[in-house]
Formats: C-alpha cells, sequence, structure tokens
C-alpha cells in the first residue's frame, strides 16, 4: 500500500479499521524528514498489515489538538480507531517494526 496523506475531514475515516499508524508531522521538521525514508520502507515491508498515513499539522491542527500532539515527529498507531500505542520522535526502523509487530 501506499502512505496515505490525511486531513482532519479524513483522519477518522483513515484510521477505524485495522491497525493504522499516523505521523504527524511538517515539512519544516528535520526529524520529520529523517524519519519519512524509514516509515517507506515500512510500508514496503508491512503495508499488507499496517496502513501508514500522514497529517501535516500546520494544515490540520484540529487532529493534531484533538489527540494532544505537542511535538513532532509524533506517531499514533490506531487499532479498530483506539489509539493502543505513541512513539514521540524520530525511530529507527528496527524499533518502529517491533511495536508496530505487538498490534497486528
Amino acid at each position: 500500500m501506499a502512505i496515505t496523506n490525511v486531513t482532519d475531514q479524513t483522519f477518522d475515516t483513515e484510521t477505524k479499521e485495522g491497525v493504522v499508524l499516523a505521523d504527524f508531522w511538517a515539512p519544516w521538521c528535520g526529524p520529520c524528514k529523517m524519519i519519512a525514508p524509514v516509515l517507506e520502507e515500512l510500508d514496503s515491508e508491512i503495508g499488507d498489515k499496517v496502513k501508514i498515513v500522514k497529517l501535516d499539522v500546520d494544515d490540520n491542527q484540529e487532529t493534531a489538538a484533538k489527540f494532544g500532539v505537542m511535538s513532532i515527529p509524533t506517531l499514533l498507531v490506531f487499532k479498530n480507531g483506539e489509539v493502543v500505542d505513541k512513539v514521540v520522535g524520530y525511530q529507527p526502523k528496527e524499533a518502529l517494526a517491533g511495536r508496530l509487530a505487538n498490534h497486528y
């Protein structure tokens, strides 16, 4: 699957079924740029088990506020619409893959 860009309007729909990793990011954020290729690799390796979505917090402040996102990147793991895990800051691929494996 490809990584999907979501908005305040589409976020709930895109995260309500299955396991979804939501990346709260912004274009000016250095660590966000560092984690982007990690997410691309994860998508190619486990995209059949985990859907990855990205939300630009500058353009979609309502959703970021709803989930209390204070610093970016913040990665929230949803399972059937419920937050089951949260990671703040850059993470190496192995660490993220290990955390995601707990949920599918």
